[in-house]
């Protein structure tokens, strides 16, 4: 695992190795065991290791046999051995045992098929000095991140945006358009960035620089698939625990230790239960309904393991914050990303690599709201007229009443219902609380459109489920996992999120995922041979947070209330809006502290990247009651 950033431009060489050493250095925390660089008239790219497979040689970047490839690797390819005895067959020779090298060799073999070989997480870069070609890529869930801007005849990348906001051609601007999103998904859902110019290099997408022109294609794509033969259950299940010991096994690869993340549920356990280890690591807060501790602790004794925990104090959650948004590189809105934060640094302190359980709900359908399909169906097999009736009708009762909320998203068409797990601000709510409208205004329909057309056949849960393999899984779970990872310099692999255990997943009929009593049918059933019935029947968690509780502490209510009264938010909101919002939380007259959380988390990133001297603050403990 590592960072790398790089460009290619018409700079000086002096001038390039320069600003190629201020890029790396914004990426240490990626890899502070080693760092390399290669700068030529075309191209500076450099690298940040953290040092897990061929410790003693696997510096980068890695040259072919006669130095005119060069390539620079962020991930893991866990079935590198196999497509070395291929490659080595074919002639090719290696100065290294690391997995890197075999992208370098696959790519002069196989050019852009290279893909069709690799098992594993990666973004990598590779430069051809003959042909002045750039050539780079991105694995197939977006695990490892990438980001590029090409302005001013610079194409610049790396594996933080932090990187390359310090190359002189990239104008750092926040962008209104991206802030417009985030505030109704509580991510960064558009493939611009917050910073205008620099965009997100797909998943399963490549790109080829040449001649200065850019093009980006996709070399896969996930797609749900009727299986060729229907299997019974008992046959289904043990082919998903066959993939998945098969990946967890992969996934262990390494010539360092490797533990895993171990919370109360199912995903986490099942990893830990299989992976053969002797560390597993776990956080929860002090409050009992925010505590997954105890649990993880019971489950890691049954399983034989070593379980290393920490209570993360209200305290120390606040004073984190800044650090998280300044590592993330775009504000996101997920509190589970601080409780990640605080599990790395522990981990960090005893391993280089962990195992996680990222993935699962995507693939084997784990979210409780993959269930609504299945019980607003009395309501969706009505008339369209007869159900925006009854939708208008609930909508119209003033207060909250048991039902209302059923009849009302049971009047509503799948796109206009469900964005993903979050939706925070309606369109009408973010045009309120922001004073300075985008200039692209986009509906969350018109985001999430274009992924539903793909899946316009399926059913709602299977398009639910690709929805969110394309847009929450890459916007929101897996940027917390590689940001608050690397933040500590600890390698987190995800054995879901394996094309292989895809391949067996996508074809699982929709009652072996969901039904009326339950989620991830299949995958609970094949994780009960390795543990407990309890356990693999919990409802999910994933780091709960007590952001509701704390918002209604004096304390945190004021310290919210000052960014809130601050310039700075009076750059982008209306004011007054975001008090109420905080006071009406605050009074108990609604919970708004999701909201509440996604305005406060952008500010903070603000604060990071765009502000040199502190926030200045009105006076609102003197204007603000507290009632």
């Amino acid at each position: 695992m590592c960072g790398i950033c790089g460009f290619a431009d018409k700079l000086q060489v002096e001038d390039k190795e320069v600003i190629i050493n201020r890029m790396m250095d914004k990426i240490i925390h990626r890899g502070p065991d080693e760092a390399g660089s290669y700068v030529d008239k075309g191209v500076a790219l450099g690298f940040r290791r953290l040092s897990i497979i061929d410790l003693a040689e696997g510096q980068q970047p890695i040259f072919n046999e006669d130095e005119t490839k060069a390539l620079i690797f962020n991930g893991e390819i866990y079935n590198y051995m196999d497509i070395k005895k291929d490659l080595l067959e074919k002639g090719h020779q290696f100065r290294t045992k690391t997995d890197s090298e075999v992208l370098l060799h696959g790519y002069e073999e196989y050019g852009a098929e290279l893909f069709q070989y690799l098992r594993g997480m990666f973004a990598f870069v590779i430069w051809d000095k003959n042909t002045d070609t750039l050539f780079g890529g991105r694995d197939f869930f977006g695990i490892k991140p990438f980001y590029y801007g090409n302005v001013n005849g610079s194409f610049v990348f790396g594996s933080e945006i932090k990187s390359i906001i310090e190359h002189p051609s990239i104008d750092k601007k926040v962008n209104l358009t991206a802030l417009q999103s985030y505030l109704t998904f509580q991510y960064s859902p558009l493939a611009e960035t917050f910073f205008e110019g620099v965009y997100k290099l797909p998943p399963a997408h490549y790109f080829i620089l040449k001649d200065g022109k850019l093009e980006i294609k996709r070399y896969w794509q996930a797609e749900f698939s009727n299986p060729s033969k229907k299997l019974s259950f008992e046959e289904t299940v043990d082919e998903v625990e066959r993939i998945v010991q098969d990946s967890i096994k992969a996934h262990m690869v390494s010539d360092v230790e490797v533990g895993s993340f171990l919370s109360s549920g199912i995903d986490s356990s099942y990893v830990a239960a299989s992976f053969n280890g002797d560390k597993t690591f776990t956080v929860g807060f002090g409050h009992s309904s925010y505590n997954e501790v105890d649990d993880a602790l019971e489950m890691a004794d049954k399983i034989g393991i070593e379980s290393y925990y920490k209570i993360i104090t209200p305290e120390e959650y606040w004073e984190t914050l800044p650090k998280v948004q300044y590592h993330m590189d775009e504000p996101l809105a997920d509190p589970a990303a601080v409780a990640l934060y605080f599990v790395s640094q522990i981990a960090s302190q005893h391993v280089k690599v962990v195992l996680s359980g990222e993935g699962a709900d995507e693939l084997f359908g784990g979210y409780r709201i993959y269930q609504e399909p299945l019980s607003l169906k009395p309501l969706t097999i009505m008339p369209k007229p007869i159900r925006t009736v009854l939708g208008k009708m609930a909508a119209a009762v003033p207060f909250n009443i048991k039902g209302r909320n059923y009849f009302i998203r049971g009047s509503k068409e799948l796109r206009e219902r469900f964005i993903g797990n979050a939706y925070m601000f309606t369109e009408d709510e973010r045009n309120k609380i922001m004073k300075e409208k985008a200039f692209n205004q986009y509906s969350p329909q018109e985001v999430t459109g274009p992924v539903y057309d793909k899946v316009a056949d399926k059913d709602d849960i299977t398009k639910m489920q690709f929805l969110d393999l394309h847009m929450w899984l890459t916007g929101d779970i897996l940027l917390k996992a590689d940001k608050m990872s690397m933040a500590h310099s600890l390698e987190l692999r995800v054995p879901y999120l394996d094309k292989e255990v895809w391949r067996v997943a996508s074809q699982l009929p929709l009652e072996y995922r969901i039904n009326k009593e339950t989620t991830k049918v299949a995958l609970r059933k094949a994780a009960l041979r390795k543990i407990p019935k309890e356990v693999a029947n919990r409802p999910k968690l994933g780091f709960p947070v007590p952001i509701r509780v704390w918002l209604k502490e004096e304390k945190y209510y004021k310290v919210v209330g000052d960014a809130f009264a601050s310039s700075a938010a009076a750059k982008f909101f209306n004011i007054d809006e975001l008090i109420k919002l905080l006071d009406d939380h605050y009074n108990g007259k609604v919970d708004n502290s999701r909201k509440i959380w996604t305005v406060y988390m952008f500010l903070i990133w603000h604060k990071e990247y765009f502000e040199e001297t502190p926030v200045e603050v009105d006076s609102f403990h003197d204007e603000i009651s507290v009632s």
